[in-house]
């Protein structure tokens, strides 16, 4: 990215730089706001190829699956590498076309991926099969040397949970718990919820024990003044927020997303792609 970067001019290296920084630090905790950032940068460098991934991720991450689909596929065609092939398969299937996302995970450009990006397209590939119906199917596809091998790497934890999941939707619930407790062992940074999978299929229910009793009903009064004071600073916190929000789109409103000679140009829809999203997320 530096050596990209450092073909634009000095200022305007520096504030793409800025709003990219932006983006990365704010992407998993407020995404709507790292958007913003990424439009930004989009704006003043539409032609590196880190600014697209990085507005393609943002859009990801918001599920504008059409625009993060065009950005991808232009970094793509700028630097010439498959590394996004994954999540470019993956945006097929946020935009209902799970049809797709199996086709890509048939092309060559699965065989250039490092082993990550094999296994991560082995996921998106399951998760083709089960948005089509295939439970059977998305079961055999996550069985591979990688779920059977007792080496633990970074995509371990997902990939066992993804199986145990696939498992446990088609009612082989025994299965389902041994891979969920081998999710566990291997989930050190709890990126997955198998411990509470787990902890559901035993039956154990989880209980306070540090909260007393409340007969009088005085916790409860105490309890609803601080919420409406924490509501109060919440408030003034959105209010802030949504006005640097604004601010980053009043800014990028002529932002121009894609080149429109991309033979696989797609204009976006947002309110189709919030539409399927809503319609996923019930799923």
């Amino acid at each position: 990215m530096r050596q990209e970067l450092l073909s634009l001019p000095k200022g305007l290296a520096e504030e793409v730089s800025r709003n990219l920084v932006m983006v990365a630090r704010l992407i998993d905790e407020d995404p709507e706001q790292a958007y913003a950032y990424a439009r930004i940068a989009l704006r003043l460098a539409s032609r590196v190829a880190a600014v697209r991934e990085a507005a393609g991720f943002a859009a990801y991450a918001t599920q504008k699956y059409s625009e993060a689909l065009a950005e991808f596929r232009a970094a793509k065609r700028m630097t010439g590498s498959v590394e996004l092939w994954p999540v470019m398969a993956d945006c097929e299937r946020g935009l209902g076309r799970p049809e797709r996302a199996l086709a890509m995970a048939g092309e060559p450009e699965v065989q250039k991926l490092d082993k990550a990006g094999q296994v991560e397209m082995r996921l998106v590939a399951a998760g083709a099969r089960r948005d089509m119906g295939e439970l059977d199917a998305a079961i055999v596809t996550l069985q591979s040397p990688e779920l059977a091998s007792n080496s633990v790497q970074p995509w371990t934890a997902r990939l066992r949970y993804a199986y145990a999941d696939a498992l446990l939707a088609a009612g082989r619930e025994d299965e389902a718990r041994e891979w969920f407790a081998k999710t566990a062992e291997a989930d050190k940074d709890q990126a997955t919820d198998a411990s509470d999978r787990l902890a559901e299929l035993d039956g154990v229910e989880f209980v306070d024990a540090a909260v007393p009793d409340d007969e009088d009903g005085d916790l409860e009064d105490l309890a609803d003044d601080d919420v409406e004071q924490d509501d109060d600073v919440e408030q003034d916190d959105e209010d802030v927020d949504d006005a640097e929000v604004a601010a980053a789109e009043r800014a990028a409103d002529q932002a121009e997303y894609y080149d429109e000679d991309d033979e696989e140009y797609e204009p976006v829809d947002a309110a189709a792609d919030a539409e399927r999203a809503e319609g996923r997320d019930k799923a």
